[in-house]
Formats: structure tokens, sequence, C-alpha cells
């Protein structure tokens, strides 16, 4: 028999994933469950992208890390648009379910903290939300360890024949991508002598403004849901949340904008 279009999606066992458990069950958490399985998918999609981004930029590939990056960016966009989706759930349509999250919390989303990792958002403090030997510390263990997106990114500066300091090469990846004077007088550079280079970093740029639009968004979620109550994961929810905001991910692609 030909495959079908249900087989090839796993539709029925995707469709057997969302499990209401409060009693009735309130309306809402069909909702509220949809969405955040969603996220999920986009996550994984989004690692999945910046993966390959990661594997072009080394073949100077520079049409088609443009085109990752287009889809990068279009992902971005419809993870932001949810928010429209989960708002439309009032403060008392939640809390008719919210006990029933327990301790289970967006907090505890190990894709998310692996999409930061690939970013170059590292804090080992992360790794600690996991139980040692589970799936989700291994696998976040080894996006620790790893290369970032810009540490491809200035490898790709270097075949395109740009003197990128040896410290900003070699760094250690574990840490959080720090500004650069050197890095951001080559840049400078770049912007004023070599289109392709510079478009592909407005493109970087747009990428980390969008990952700072679904925080934003995310943030306002939560105070308009639940106020300045704590999470359920045992964040302090929106207060923490706050802390995320404004910082970009690659900060010398935002530093040089004063100085061209």
């Amino acid at each position: 028999m030909a495959l079908t279009y249900s087989q090839y999606l796993k539709l029925d066992e995707l469709l057997s994933l969302q499990r209401p458990l409060s009693a009735g069950p309130e309306h809402d958490e069909t909702l509220f469950i949809i969405i955040h399985q969603v996220y999920e998918l986009w996550f994984k999609e989004l690692v999945h992208e910046f993966e390959y981004l990661r594997q072009l930029l080394p073949r100077r590939d520079a049409p088609r890390a443009l085109h990752t990056l287009k889809r990068i960016l279009t992902v971005l966009k419809v993870v932001v648009a949810q928010i429209d989706v989960l708002e439309t759930m009032t403060p008392l349509e939640f809390l008719s379910f919210r006990d029933r999250l327990q301790s289970g919390s967006g907090f505890q989303s190990y894709q998310f903290r692996e999409l930061e990792f690939v970013l170059g958002v590292k804090d080992a403090r992360a790794l600690d939300r996991y139980p040692a030997g589970s799936t989700e510390r291994k696998r976040l263990e080894a996006r620790y360890a790893e290369p970032t997106v810009w540490d491809a990114f200035l490898g790709y500066l270097v075949q395109e024949g740009y003197r990128v300091p040896d410290d900003q090469l070699h760094r250690d990846v574990t840490r959080r991508v720090e500004p650069n004077p050197q890095i951001q007088r080559l840049l400078i550079d770049v912007y004023r002598t070599n289109p392709m280079v510079s478009q592909l970093c407005e493109r970087l740029v747009d990428v980390d403004e969008g990952v700072q639009e679904w925080r934003y968004r995310h943030v306002k979620m939560v105070q308009r849901t639940i106020g300045t109550k704590r999470g359920t994961g045992g964040s302090s929810g929106a207060e923490y949340l706050m802390t995320t905001l404004n910082t970009p991910v690659f900060p010398d692609l935002w530093a040089i904008r004063s100085q061209l």
C-alpha cells in the first residue's frame, strides 16, 4: 500500500499527544498544550537551521547562508506571532488549570537552552537545571562545548581575507561572546568595502533582533497572564525574564552602529 499523508507525518501519534490534566478538562488547556508543543517543534527547526548555517560558513557559501538566515528570520516571525494566539487566553482561563502544571515550566525547555548555546548565550548554571546523565543534560553539555554561530562567522571572515585576532579565533567557546574593539574595527572595514559580507552581517543583526523581539513579547505575555507571580518552574517569572532583555547575541555588530 502506498504511503499516506497521515502515515508520513505520524498523525495518529501526533494528535494523541495533547492530553489535558485538568478536570473537565478546562477548555483552554488544549490551546496551552498545542501552542507549547508547536514552540518546541519550531525550536527544533531553528537549531537544525543554525547547525546548517555553521556548516555553510566554512564553505564560504554566502548565497546559501543568506537563504538559510532568511528562513530562520521567517520562523522567528512565526514564533513571535504565536504569542498573539496565546494572549487570547485570559488570566482567569490560565488559572483554571495552572496548578496542573505543578513544577513544569517553559523555563525547563532544554531545546530553547540548546538554541541559546548555539547562538553563544552560554551559562554553565543552565546545565544544573537538568539531572546529571539525563538525555537533556548530555545534549546541552555537548552544545556547551561546541563553537557557536559567531565562531563560524569569524572563521568565514578569515577565509574572506580578514585578519581576525588569534585570541578571538581561539577563544573559550564556553563563554558568552563579549564585545571586542579589534573585531569592531574589522567589521567597520567590512561594511565600507565588502557589500556581500556586510549583507551577511545585516542578516545576523536581523536574527539577533528577532530573538530579542521574542524575549520581549514573551515577557509581556507572562506579565499580562500572571503579573508578578512566581513561575511554575521555580523561577521568579516575569522578573527573571526581564533580565534577559536588551542583551544582544552578537554585541560587536551592534556596537559599530555608532562608529560607521
